[in-house]
């Protein structure tokens, strides 16, 4: 079988266009995730900026800003993870699913 007649197999199948359909959707989820919270720290910065310079407390030298950041940088680790957790489950799952039907 050759490639070509694979590939146009495996998109008319009627399995991959839910596939197709549950990556976008989890791809866009993940995206606002990660992009509203750092777009909203970036306009905290530019525009009230002592916002994120409050401390903690009295006598803490650290203040709002660093650990905010830190988190967001945790946040997009772990939102990587859980998408590769994903993909390499259900995604793959399915993939396999319809290559095996498309083969047949």
């Amino acid at each position: 079988m050759n490639h070509a007649s694979e590939s146009a197999r495996i998109r008319n199948h009627p399995r991959y266009k839910d596939l197709v359909s549950r990556q976008r959707k989890f791809v866009a989820c993940l995206t606002a995730a990660t992009l509203v919270p750092y777009f909203s720290f970036i306009l905290v910065a530019a525009f009230a900026p002592h916002l994120l310079a409050t401390n903690f407390s009295a006598t803490s030298i650290i203040n709002i800003g660093w650990p905010l950041g830190a988190v967001f940088i945790v946040g997009a680790w772990l939102f990587t993870g859980l998408y590769i957790l994903r993909a390499n489950g259900e995604f793959d799952e399915l993939t396999a699913q319809i290559r095996a039907g498309a083969i047949v």
